[in-house]
């Protein structure tokens, strides 16, 4: 079976042209046929996925579908609460842990109809890099097994460029969406900070985490953050807001849609790769062929986004898991180790500090866009690297061009810009004001449309 769009198995899906059952034994023998390779799932659910699809096979044929989601196989990464079903965050510490409840991302997929394939690989409490001395091995790039697919929804990245789903949960402190989707060549959108409910999902910073959608296209995106969207009490941070429709502004065209670009985030402050340079400058071109009025945007040097960000993520994270850290600390991976022992060492003031930084930044970004729609910089800095290559510290190796819009808490979204001497994919980011996901996702989409990246999947899919 060719692999559909998550749109597109909708349509089969309620045109009754494909069954969910069908649908799910072809995720299930290309999960068979690959995931020894990629470590995507550390746990395949598949009686459970086979009861979800005959469940929405026979409410679709009775009553026909609840929504677009409904018969969808999807994966959930390893660090969501599935009810019964064992959720390890890649540690250790939580190697036998099986919650009695549904996190609240998990529980609306389930009740929009959806097939769990089973829990996806992380890194260890989605922090530390690909480590090889937590629970399970990291997932593995499946445009090259020999490379990384970034983190830390490292196996939700590599499971939907192989096809074993059609989407899956991410989360993203500094660009654990944003970062897998770049350099695994979908789509990924880390939402406005409280657009969606992070309650049973383990924590990281609690400043700047957020959940959200990873799928092939920015359309499947836009399906999935529909359903998961909305006010939750269990949520101290939740947003209570209603839900827009975020497929509204979908193919309406980009003319007189106002574009900044940060150029220099990836050309002078932390300069990307000629390639990944080379693919933006095409999606510019192609943004103003569509109608799209370009500008330049200068913020302040990446660098300083990078800082304030960093600093309170790594503070953040030691607080979260202080107890463990002061009582088990050699029950994390290496990694884990040293990046909890100095978020402790960082001092109350220093901290206050990035805070107050953090302010000014965001202040920053409202001024820059108060004419625009949307702004646009590099996702990633080139391909996905060799996965051995990862250095212990790589979090400082180099500015990130995804944590500026944790620290903003601004929605901001990877897409697939083309791919690179080597074969790997290039990406560009798109990012927008708060809670005007509809906006990127218009203008996402019209690019993935206008362009013929999302007709080239991994060569390992059809051997």
């Amino acid at each position: 079976m060719t692999i559909p769009t998550l749109a597109e198995a909708a349509a089969l899906i309620a045109a009754k042209k494909i069954s969910p059952v069908e649908l799910t034994q072809a995720c299930l023998e290309r999960m068979a046929a690959m995931n020894g390779a990629l470590n995507a799932f550390i746990l395949p659910t598949e009686e459970r996925a086979l009861a979800d699809a005959k469940a929405a096979e026979a409410a679709i044929m009775k009553d026909g579908p609840i929504g677009p989601l409904h018969g969808i196989p999807m994966g959930l990464k390893d660090i969501v609460d599935t009810a019964g079903i064992r959720t390890t965050c890649q540690s250790k510490l939580l190697a036998d842990n099986i919650p009695d409840t549904d996190a609240t991302c998990a529980a609306k997929l389930a009740a929009a109809g959806t097939v769990l394939m089973g829990k996806l690989t992380t890194h260890e409490f989605a922090d530390g890099g690909p480590s090889f001395d937590v629970v399970a091995p990291p997932a593995r790039n499946p445009w090259n097994t020999d490379h990384f697919t970034a983190g830390s929804s490292s196996g939700t990245g590599a499971a939907v460029a192989a096809g074993m789903i059609l989407c899956g949960i991410g989360t993203d402190t500094g660009g654990s969406i944003r970062g897998p989707a770049a350099l695994c060549g979908i789509a990924g959108i880390k939402p406005t900070y409280g657009l969606v409910s992070r309650a049973g999902v383990a924590p990281a910073a609690f400043s700047l985490d957020t959940i959200g959608p990873m799928a092939w296209t920015a359309e499947d995106c836009a399906l999935m953050l529909q359903v998961l969207a909305g006010h939750d009490p269990k949520d101290p941070a939740s947003a209570d807001r209603p839900v827009p429709d975020y497929t509204a502004l979908l193919g309406k065209g980009l003319k007189g849609v106002r574009i900044g670009v940060i150029r220099h985030f990836h050309e002078e402050d932390s300069p990307v790769s000629q390639p990944v340079l080379g693919g933006i400058a095409d999606a510019v071109s192609v943004f103003r062929e569509m109608g799209a009025a370009i500008s330049d945007v200068t913020l302040s040097p990446l660098q300083d986004w990078h800082a304030a960000g960093s600093l309170i993520s790594m503070t953040e994270r030691a607080a979260a898991y202080e107890e463990w850290a002061r009582t088990r600390l050699d029950a994390f991976g290496e990694r884990v180790q040293r990046r909890l022992m100095l978020g402790a060492l960082v001092s109350g003031v220093d901290y206050v500090q990035a805070v107050r930084r953090r302010r000014e930044l965001r202040d920053e970004l409202r001024n820059a866009m108060r004419n625009l729609d949307v702004v646009l910089t590099a996702a990633a800095p080139g391909e996905a690297p060799k996965i051995d290559a990862i250095a212990r510290w790589d979090v400082f190796a180099a500015p990130s061009f995804t944590i500026p819009f944790n620290v903003s808490g601004y929605p901001a979204m990877s897409v697939c810009s083309g791919f690179g001497p080597s074969g790997l994919p290039l990406s560009l980011q798109i990012v927008g004001k708060p809670f005007q996901e509809a906006t990127v996702f218009q203008v996402a989409d019209a690019f993935e449309k206008g362009t013929a990246f999302r007709g080239k999947r991994p060569a390992m899919i059809a051997a």
